[in-house]
């Protein structure tokens, strides 16, 4: 291993002109489009399901959960795979992997089947994120990373708005047309046929990624205090010497994959407690999604980098608090509203807080980590948010199953965010403080 006075004695490399750094960040963005699609259209699809296999509420929950039970786990080694690999094959496989595993999900002919095949979901699509964000590190300087990070970041509402609309039409011409049939696949039902439609256009779409070039890595030296090697027992030595710091900053954005995950019960909510057809929801969500979500993110990334260009040290700390407030009680208020209307209107004001932090997560965990160990910290990044927000539907689950009823399950909905919010909520100030200084310790602004 080089010494940290060799690493230094290193030139730095050139930064990928802006042109290939925004073709990469577009194609990997695309990606992550179909990837949560094929994430968040199950949500969509939750009341056929249910029938089909007779589930309750509990069991529905831990299905939602299948994805990031798995996610995060696999994502640990996909960090230390990044950080050595060929990024761009890794990308390609995810892509082939999640896309197949999303078809299975519309074949499978039990639960412990659909429980596989989601899993099979997560473990494909947690190749994706952890590459992304080391090859967005080694293409744009750490005061031009918030654009394209929040670009990036766009692809979450914008798959979550296709998948509503994409599953909102294929439904209702289904249960118009009833049954449909696939060659190879035989005759669906209309929840198979919308899985089996949108999962095989990504088995092709991976190849693009084994003919793109990937940019070169650009090791910074650190000083000797702050990390002394890039394995992944350096990357956990790290984060145990500032765990206040990762604890408090990382619990922000549990918050929101809890909030995000549980929400994949507002649809039966809806129709449950105002009567809204999963159709009816499904259109009205998409177009909100696609109108608030992307042009939000790249706002708060813009004015990420604006600020930090300022000399605001900690801008996008502070963008990430103001998205916890705003998200925090616009997710539980919306369910004691008297109409669908006034519920999904607040909703869409939550919508821009969720995005806010999804958005500015990870530009706010890059520059307190030295880049050495980037890509296996921000897999346990995702492991700890995935894990976390895992919680959120299970939560919900057992909440309308045993405590609310499930004719009640706008409550368990609501109680998710109030849940979840009070400690981070009470260790900012310290999470703040902590961050500054470790922005100091790693010379993070000059970076």
């Amino acid at each position: 291993m080089a010494s940290q006075s060799d690493t230094a004695a290193v030139p730095a490399k050139p930064y990928p002109s802006a042109a290939a750094g925004w073709f990469l960040v577009v194609m990997l963005t695309i990606a992550y489009i179909f990837s949560f699609v094929d994430r968040y259209i199950l949500g969509l699809l939750i009341e056929p399901i249910k029938a089909e296999f007779d589930l309750s509420d509990r069991s529905i929950g831990w299905l939602l959960s299948a994805f990031t039970l798995v996610y995060g786990f696999v994502g640990i080694f996909m960090g230390w795979l990044i950080d050595r690999g060929k990024r761009m094959w890794i990308v390609s496989i995810g892509v082939a992997l999640w896309s197949a595993a999303t078809v299975a999900t519309g074949t499978a002919k039990n639960f412990v089947q659909l429980f596989a095949a989601r899993m099979g979901v997560g473990v494909g699509e947690a190749t994706l994120s952890p590459a992304t964000f080391s090859m967005i590190g080694d293409s744009f300087p750490t005061e031009k990373r918030g654009k394209p990070i929040a670009f990036y970041s766009s692809a979450l509402p914008i798959g979550a708005g296709l998948a509503s609309l994409l599953s909102g039409a294929i439904i209702a011409w289904t249960v118009s047309s009833g049954n449909q049939s696939l060659p190879f696949f035989g005759e669906l039902s209309p929840w198979r046929f919308t899985l089996i439609l949108v999962g095989l256009p990504g088995i092709f779409f991976a190849l693009f990624f084994l003919f793109m070039k990937e940019p070169a890595r650009r090791p910074v030296a650190a000083a000797a205090d702050v990390i002394s090697g890039s394995g992944f027992f350096d990357a956990l030595k790290y984060i145990w010497r500032n765990k206040t710091l990762y604890i408090g900053f990382v619990l922000i954005i549990c918050t929101m994959t809890t909030i995000a995950y549980s929400q994949g019960f507002l649809a039966p909510t809806f129709e449950r407690t105002w009567g809204w057809s999963p159709q009816k929801y499904a259109v009205v969500n998409g177009v909100a999604l696609l109108i608030i979500g992307p042009a939000n993110m790249m706002i708060m990334g813009s004015i990420s980098d604006w600020w930090t260009k300022k000399g605001v040290q900690d801008a996008s700390l502070r963008i990430l608090y103001i998205g916890f407030f705003i998200m925090v009680p616009t997710a539980a208020l919306p369910l004691f509203m008297p109409t669908a209307e006034l519920a999904f209107a607040i909703l869409c004001i939550n919508t821009i807080g969720i995005g806010i932090v999804s958005a500015i997560g990870v530009t706010s965990l890059l520059i307190i980590t030295p880049a050495q160990i980037r890509g296996q910290v921000v897999a346990l990044y995702y492991l700890a948010i995935s894990w976390f927000g895992s919680l959120g539907p299970i939560v919900v689950g057992e909440l309308s199953s045993s405590v609310f009823g499930e004719n009640n399950l706008r409550y368990a909905v609501a109680a998710v965010p109030i849940i979840f919010a009070i400690v981070p909520f009470a260790m900012m100030p310290v999470t703040r403080r902590l961050y500054r200084e470790q922005m100091v310790r790693l010379g993070a602004a000059s970076a």
